[in-house]
Parts: C-alpha cells; structure tokens; sequence
C-alpha cells in the first residue's frame, strides 16, 4: 500500500496537559482548523478539522509531530501529546518544551515496535506514578494477539485517566478524521480559525503574560529565551520549507515568530 493510500486512513488526536484558555492563544497560531475541547480537568483536546496528510501528501505522524513541537515550544509550561494512526500503523508523540520529543509505535495487528526506554520517558516526563503508572504502561510494550494498534492507543488514554483525562464521549483514538470531527461538533468543540497578523501578536502577548512566565518578559532572560527561539526556528523553517513539510514549516514559523515578537515586546516595554 503506498503512502497515498495509506493516509486516507489516518487521523489524530492532540492531547494538551492544561485547560482550554491555555491552549487556545497558541492553537490558533498553526494556523490550522482545529476543534478545541476540554478533555478532564487539567487537559484539553485537539481535533483537526482538515486532512494535511492527504493534501500535502505528507505522513500524518510528521505533521502531528510537527503541531506538538510547535504547541509545547510556544506553550513552554505544558506538553502536548499527539495521538496517531493511520492504515498501517499507529503511535504517539510527546512534546514537552524544548526538548527531545519521545514517541513510540505499533504495527496494525499491535505488535510493538518502539523501545522501553521511550516509555519511561514517556512516564517521566508526564510526572505518572514510576511504580504503578508505568507498570501499567509495560503491557502496551509486549506482544498480545488480541490488541490491534487502536486498541493499544486506547489502553494508553486508559492510564492517562489517572492523571484526569477524560476524552469527550464518543471521541476515540483510531476513529476516522471525519467521525472525529462529528463527535466533537455534537460535543460543542469550539472551532479555532486561523489567526491573522494582528490576532497572532494579540495571542503572542496573551500566551506569555498569562502563563507563570508573565515576570519574565523584560530582561535578560526575555532576551536570552527570545534569541533561543530564533535560533531553533530559523534552521527548522529553512529545513521544513526545503521538504515541503507543513508540520515542520509551521513549527519553525511558530517559533520565529515567537522569538521575534518575545524579543520587540521587551525592547518596547523598555521604551518610555
């Protein structure tokens, strides 16, 4: 089966560890149609209202990878984990800041083929109980004839229920993009336009100043956190644009973006 045809059959889930209000300012800034929804407390859901993946032609797991990295980055406080499948595998993606992101993935029939170690990571970094948690999560790293890799996507969220998750009814990881898209509609998803310019600098300044790192938005640490963000992003455009990867393109324009506004607004604040 070729990617193609592979990608009519692939969707994704973007599971946000913080409440709605948080993740819509840096949602908007993909720049992509996206249903917002709270998902438990302390955790919201992004459903994509489009299909990239059949457009661009595009793996839906490089695009998604792409949204995580760009939403954590930009977030800064909060990880984003990307859920994803489509007719040949299925699989995760765990974006947390600047860091490395951490993924794992299984085969169609549900045979693992990710490494142990990227589960504990996984574990870890989402601040799961290292004893009971993460017992709980070696299951999805062994063979079981009777777990399909939707199945495995589904025992994952089944853990993250301990930490408050709760997908709305009828919202399930391997459903098709459109039944996804109708379940959140009927569940009164909030549909997230892309953001113009004037709205992006206005989502910009709301996601910095509302977040813990609101004090820090003068200073060297402003300008040290700004040049960091040029730095990463500029390289990560050049690269996305050069293979045509919307996921990555939208990453490093987030962050440029990002960089660029964080270092004018602590020039301007200076400025009597």
């Amino acid at each position: 089966m070729n990617a193609t045809s592979g990608s009519r059959f692939a969707g994704a889930l973007l599971l946000c560890r913080a409440d709605p209000p948080a993740v819509r300012p840096p949602a908007r800034l993909l720049r992509e149609q996206l249903l917002l929804a709270p998902a438990g407390p302390g955790w919201s859901v992004l459903v994509p209202e489009g299909k990239p993946w059949l457009e661009d032609g595009e793996p839906v797991e490089r695009v998604v990878t792409g949204w995580a990295t760009a939403l954590a980055v930009s977030a800064a406080t909060w990880p984003v984990l990307a859920l994803w499948w489509d007719a040949d595998r299925a699989g995760f993606t765990l974006a947390a800041g600047f860091r490395r992101t951490v993924g794992y993935t299984w085969l169609a029939a549900g045979t693992p083929v990710g490494e142990d170690e990227a589960m504990r990571t996984f574990a870890a970094r989402l601040h799961l109980d290292p004893v009971l948690d993460v017992q709980a999560l070696e299951p999805l790293t062994r063979p079981d004839p009777d777990a399909d890799a939707h199945g495995r996507l589904v025992g994952l969220t089944a853990v993250l229920s301990r930490t408050g998750l709760a997908l709305p009814t009828g919202l399930a990881p391997g459903d098709s993009p459109d039944r996804l898209r109708s379940v959140a509609h009927a569940q009164g998803a909030e549909l997230l336009e892309a953001a113009g310019w004037r709205e992006t600098v206005r989502a910009e300044l709301d996601v910095v100043e509302g977040g813990p790192l609101g004090p820090y938005l003068r200073g060297p640490r402003a300008r040290l956190l700004g040049a960091a963000q040029l730095a990463a992003g500029l390289p990560l455009l050049a690269w996305g644009l050069g293979r045509r990867s919307g996921g990555w393109t939208a990453a490093g324009v987030l962050l440029v973006a990002h960089g660029g506004l964080g270092l004018a607004y602590d020039r301007l604040r200076d400025v009597p």
